[in-house]
């Protein structure tokens, strides 16, 4: 089974709506919400090391994970596959704006997970496919 975690700055909706669209799959995927499972306010490098023992994934758009030299090399050490969805502004998207753009991607989000971790994709509101960073 192949977990895919939306961070809190997405709605916590969207985890659910899509954990309960992808279970007639029977694909082996289930996706599930960090503040749900791990707490409002958790942080980035608590529950980094939590997902990358279980060989989980990361939908967000907190693209500083990526910045950050520390934030960078802890999702690297542990083994986990982030995807970043950029905003087209610093206020992020308007919540129906993330539910298409998650929706519109999620076939090759399926299929990255399955290259080898750790890996970290990235895509833009203008962007077509997801740039491997």
């Amino acid at each position: 089974m192949t977990k895919i975690y939306i961070d809190e700055n997405l709605p916590l909706n969207i985890a659910e709506g899509l954990n309960i669209l992808e279970a007639p799959n029977r694909d082996g995927f289930e996706v599930l919400s960090i503040k749900k499972v791990f707490g409002s306010g958790t942080a980035d490098e608590d529950w980094l090391a939590k997902i990358g023992r279980e060989n989980a994934v990361v939908i967000t758009q907190d693209f500083n994970i990526h910045r950050n030299h520390y934030q960078r090399a802890l999702y690297q050490q542990h083994n986990v596959g982030v995807f970043f969805i950029s905003p087209p502004s610093k206020t992020g998207y308007q919540y129906w704006e993330m539910v298409e753009q998650i929706i519109k991607r999620w076939r090759d989000i399926k299929k990255h997970c399955k290259s080898q971790r750790p890996f970290a994709f990235r895509c833009t509101s203008r962007s077509t496919d997801f740039e491997r960073l």
